[in-house]
């Protein structure tokens, strides 16, 4: 019964036969089996798939080939199906005693993927908000930054494609977005209290707000809660039932299988690794001769301890499993993977078992059911009777009631006493097996008698087989067992049902005769689908449930690692090579296993390598190196937005590693960089390519039917993608082509050097005359300019050198244009006032302004062009503002000139105009004539300069019309001058016509002719000249002018005296000029001239004299009075 497993042939045929005569417990059965041979694991191999197979193919003469290709598709669809269910049931005890892996829980969670119906939902939302249609209140800044969000995110066909390959979740739109505003917020104006991130975080606030819409917070919140919960750890029945829909196994299959492999009897999943990892042993003991071809001839003997260390540290972890849940019994631990002879109590050694450490407690219940002849039972209860019953209960023994025959004294009537009990004693967790046999040994047990067996499990591998007496808790005699596979089984009731429905092959399969490395690949393959399908943005990440069912899987079944990444690569190139986003990190960590695996460079020491892991990974590298220099070309549409976030730098790097020719030489940075050039080059003319196809240009511009306007319109449209995808570039994957900034600079030139063939081309074709293409120069040198990179470099020197002779050409004809015009305007202008001029000068300083506003808008990269343009515009508009001063001053004198010199004289809105146009000069001067340069300054001093003397001459003229006309009034009352005819006649006719009636005042009407015209004209300069400075000069002048002729004028006549009419004239001019000019300001050392105290002085004593002589002045005085005030008024 007990045979060491070093030794088939010395195994006891005494207790062979004897053992014959020992019946077996009903309840169950027991086996210690020595370790397998390779006669056992031929026998236990499952039917071949020939023989289970569907009938051959009918001949092609008997079928047709249509009926022949469905056969063959059937036969292939049940190997597929047997094989999936073979692999289901080595995943499933995975699954129940995973002994070797653990859900990792330090993974990056995977973020929920948008379908193509959430994004429209998104848009909807975003285009609702853009409406107005939402009460979310946001100000313009805030909208704008939506609005482009929208127009380049929301709306790009990118987009849509990461959707489709269901690569973007929310976080990507809302990180996408934070980073949109980041640079707009940054560069808002300061606001006192309130900070960027202020700003920021209330922007992204709002941002949640649209993208959440009308959905409750709460729900969204439980939604994300219960996602993550479900990327955390995974119960057993969840990893179930995930891996049937991996491997398409059907509910009742499952359960099936599960019932006949008792995944819930922890004890035989763990005694089924023993036996795994025990024919993985004897595989490697028998293995000579059918290694695997290895890239080097020493590997042979290194491949077959890698086997028996990867199962020693498979049977270590095994032996750290607890026995089962709340065992007592610990043991150091043993010597595992090669068979030794029996240990038994007489031997010293250091992993002997003592009695104590196979103690058994048992838990006993016993509860009567039914006592038979119950009278007798009281009858046998009356004293001096006494009855008993004897149990000898064991955990084998039924559980239900039975009948026991009691004892009783011979007094008793009845001796056939019986009681019903239900005996229940509860196995102890450690005790695997149990019952009474009949055996012998050499060193134990010498004796042949029946004996109480139990066979304990103090470890994983190690048990002890002990007998025990009656009532001790203790063993009598003990076998320890060491490098023994022990088997125990307990009946299994669903064995028939499983084999009833086929099963029984799979599950009687023994794991070590599959080939493990394809059924991986298999299973890899199918829950990396199922991966990519699910509700996550999974980017060829596993979940943590996926990672470590496959993990365990792995280690028990001696997948190597080499041959795992390499499956992991492949399933990997093949969906990135499929358009799904695929995380660079996972190849790069993969590529780097495999690449120190076949070097000989891993960190765990050199392991063997087979020359299928070699080729398979210099042709896994090649389609790599491939993919990554495609994605590099494409990094626009594979690293769309710069999404996933640092995927695009991790993918640079892995180039750079795929490059390596080993593990340990640093590939030359030259070499690196000549491929990401090429890369480059490549995707400028494909990322022009797709924008020109996007804005349908290419057809346009190589049409001849297309108009130079057309193909302009067009070229600026282009132009604007071109600056956005550039700007995209700065923003998005700029940070990581740092290490290659110059490379990206290139990319950028090359990118525009495209675009400029099309430029030039629409260019060429326009018209001399046409200056429409100026806003496409501007355009572009607004961007370049303020790029450190691309400014001054080659399309920008290109774009100079194109634009340079049209901006000269245009400054020509804009000077001669305005020189025509300047011309013609002041023939035909009326001097009517337009806004501060006249029509000419408005519209003169007008062209002038937008004219440098157009040359200083250029922005003209290059200093010297742009210093000339600056001095031709301010000499230009110098000599164009001199010309209209000198015209409007000869227009201002002939106009005075033809004027009426008498006191009817008006002053005309013309002259006013003129003053006004001198005015708007000086101030347009300052700002179109300024120079801030040396010699240059002189432009607007020379002008400045030209103006004062013009308005100088203008006043001047002015004033002399003022003397002039004052002249007039004097010259007609010079005919009263004594001495005269006339004033004798006069004075004569006026006292005899005073006798009759009432004679009005001769001359006065003179006085109020001259008064009023002089406060009109006031009135007239004050209202709508524009220049305070000049009124208050040509007030002065004016004021000095006529104030010094009428003091002349009296000391001319200083001998005579003046005539009475002569005398209230003048005092009325005198008196309300001095009054008049001191209301418009005039100042006091102005008004009280010397000249002024000449004619009042003399005026004064010609009133006094008057007085005398004539009777008195008829209420004309010198002296100031409240009479003359109302008058006034």
């Amino acid at each position: 019964m007990l045979d060491p497993s070093s030794s088939e042939e010395e195994s006891d045929g005494i207790v062979e036969e004897e053992s014959r005569e020992v019946m077996a417990p009903q309840s169950g059965s027991s086996r210690i089996s020595p370790s397998r041979t390779s006669e056992s694991s031929d026998r236990l191999q499952p039917a071949s798939r020939g023989s289970s197979a569907r009938p051959s193919s009918p001949s092609p003469s008997a079928a047709s080939e249509h009926e022949k290709e469905d056969v063959e598709k059937l036969q292939r669809e049940e190997e597929e199906r047997k094989k999936k269910l073979q692999l289901y049931v080595f995943v499933m005890r995975c699954i129940a005693y995973p002994f070797n892996a653990k859900q990792p829980t330090d993974m990056a969670r995977r973020q929920l993927k948008i379908t193509k119906q959430q994004l429209q939902t998104t848009k909807d939302r975003f285009e609702s908000f853009l409406k107005g249609d939402t009460q979310i209140v946001a100000d313009e800044a805030f909208i704008n930054a939506v609005q482009s969000y929208f127009e380049v995110f929301l709306k790009s066909d990118r987009v849509a494609k990461m959707v489709q390959t269901g690569g973007l979740s929310a976080l990507d739109c809302r990180e996408v977005f934070k980073r949109h505003i980041e640079k707009r917020v940054r560069s808002l104006p300061e606001i006192d209290g309130l900070s960027k991130e202020t700003v920021l975080s209330s922007w992204m606030a709002k941002f949640d707000t649209i993208y959440r819409g009308d959905e409750d917070p709460r729900k969204a919140q439980q939604r994300m809660t219960a996602s993550a919960a479900s990327e955390l750890i995974l119960s057993k029945d969840q990893l179930y039932e995930m891996f049937q829909m991996i491997l398409g196994i059907k509910k009742f299959e499952h359960q099936l299988l599960y019932q006949a492999c008792q995944l819930d009897n922890l004890d035989e999943q763990a005694a089924q690794i023993r036996r795994e990892l025990d024919g993985r042993l004897q595989m490697a003991d028998q293995i000579a001769g059918k290694f695997p071809k290895f890239v080097s001839k020493e590997m042979e003997a290194m491949y077959i301890e890698e086997l028996k260390s990867s199962v020693n540290q498979l049977m270590a972890n095994l032996e750290s499993m607890p026995v089962s849940k709340g065992g007592e019994f610990k043991l150091q631990k043993l010597k595992r993977g090669h068979n030794t002879s029996i240990i038994d109590m007489g031997q010293e050694d250091e992993n002997q078992l003592s009695k104590s450490d196979v103690v058994l407690s048992f838990t006993l219940e016993v509860r009567t059911v039914l006592a038979f002849r119950q009278c007798s039972l009281a009858l046998c209860s009356r004293p001096g009777f006494t009855y008993y019953v004897v149990l000898r209960p064991t955990p084998n023994s039924p559980k239900q009631a039975e009948l026991h025959k009691m004892t009783v004294t011979k007094a008793c009537p009845d001796q056939d006493l019986k009681i019903k009990l239900a005996v229940r004693m509860d196995k102890p967790q450690n005790m695997k097996a149990c019952g009474y046999l009949w055996a012998v040994g050499k060193n134990v047990w010498k004796r042949w008698k029946k004996r109480f067996f139990v066979l304990v499990q103090v470890s994983q591998y190690t048990f002890a087989v002990c007998s025990y007496r009656e009532k001790k808790s203790e063993p009598q005699e003990l076998l320890q067992l060491d490098g023994y596979t022990v088997d125990y089984t307990d009946p299994q009731p669903d064995a028939d049902r499983a084999q009833k429905h086929g099963m029984d092959e799979f599950i009687s399969a023994i794991p070590c005769s599959f080939d493990h490395a394809s059924f991986f690949e298999m299973v890899h393959r199918l829950t990396f689908d199922h991966s990519l399908n699910d509700n996550f943005a999974c980017l060829g990440w596993f979940s943590p449930g996926q990672l470590f069912v496959l993990d365990e899987y792995c280690a028990r079944n001696g997948v190597r690692g080499c041959h795992r990444h390499l499956c992991y690569l492949g399933d990997l190139l093949e969906r990135a090579d499929a358009g799904h986003m695929i995380d660079p990190t996972l190849l790069h960590y993969s590529f780097a296993f495999c690449a120190s695996h076949v070097h000989g460079n891993r960190p765990d020491g050199l392991g063997t390598v087979t020359v299928e892991e070699k080729e398979r990974f210099e042709e896994i590298k090649e389609r790599l190196r491939v993919l990554l220099e495609n994605q590099i070309t494409n990094f626009r549409y594979c690293f769309p937005f710069g999404r996933p976030e640092g995927a695009l730098k991790a993918t640079l790097s892995l180039l750079e590693r795929v490059l390596m020719k080993d593990i340990v030489t640093p590939v030359p940075q030259e070499d690196v960089k000549a491929v990401i050039r090429k890369c480059l080059e490549q995707a400028a003319q494909i990322n022009y390519q797709r924008i020109t196809d996007y804005a349908r240009v290419e057809g346009d511009l190589h049409s001849n039917l297309a108009t130079p306007a057309k193909k302009l319109e067009h070229v600026i449209r282009l132009a604007e993608l071109v600056i956005e995808v550039l700007h995209q570039n700065q923003d998005h994957h700029a940070e990581a082509f740092a290490w290659w900034s110059d490379l990206m600079v290139e990319h950028a030139e090359n990118f525009l050097s495209l675009y400029g063939v099309d430029m030039d081309a629409a260019l060429e074709i326009q018209s001399p005359e046409s200056w429409d293409s100026f806003p496409l120069f501007q355009l572009l040198n607004d961007f370049l300019r303020t790029d450190y990179h691309l400014c001054n470099g080659k399309f920008h020197k290109h774009l100079q050198d194109l634009y340079a002779p049209l901006v000269v050409r245009y400054v020509d004809l804009m000077e001669s244009s305005i020189a025509q015009s300047i011309h013609r305007g002041f023939e035909r202008e009326s001097w009517e006032p337009v806004n501060n001029g006249s029509g000419t000068s408005e519209d003169l300083f007008w062209k002038l302004d937008a004219l440098q506003t157009f040359i200083r808008d250029l922005h003209w990269p290059e200093e010297e062009f742009a210093k000339h343009l600056d001095n031709r515009m301010k000499l230009m508009s110098s000599d164009m503002i001199e010309t209209s001063v000198k015209r409007t001053r000869a227009a201002f004198e002939s106009k005075l000139a033809k004027s009426s010199r008498s006191t009817d004289f008006r002053i005309p809105l013309s002259l006013c105009t003129m003053f006004n146009v001198m005015v708007d000069a000086k101030d347009q001067s300052a700002k179109l004539c300024a120079m801030e340069m040396g010699q240059e300054k002189q432009y607007h001093s020379q002008i400045d300069d030209l103006i004062e003397e013009s308005v100088k001459d203008m006043i001047s003229l002015l004033v002399a019309k003022f003397v002039v006309i004052l002249e007039s009034v004097l010259a007609k009352i010079s005919r009263y001058d004594e001495g005269t005819l006339f004033s004798s006649f006069l004075s004569f006719t006026v006292k005899a016509a005073s006798k009759y009636v009432d004679v009005p005042k001769p001359g006065m009407d003179v006085a109020d002719g001259y008064v009023t015209f002089v406060r009109h004209s006031q009135d007239i300069l004050r209202d709508k000249v524009n220049e305070e400075v000049y009124i208050e000069r040509l007030f002065d002048q004016w004021y000095t002018a006529t104030m010094n002729l009428l003091a002349t004028w009296l000391t001319e006549r200083m001998d005579q005296q003046l005539h009475v009419y002569q005398l209230k004239i003048l005092i009325r001019i005198v008196k309300k000029k001095y009054r008049d000019f001191r209301l418009q300001g005039v100042l006091d050392s102005t008004l009280n001239s010397k000249a002024y105290d000449t004619v009042r002085n003399r005026l004064t004593l010609e009133e006094a004299t008057a007085s005398v002589r004539e009777g008195g002045m008829q209420g004309i005085s010198m002296k100031d009075s409240d009479e003359e005030d109302e008058e006034d008024d």
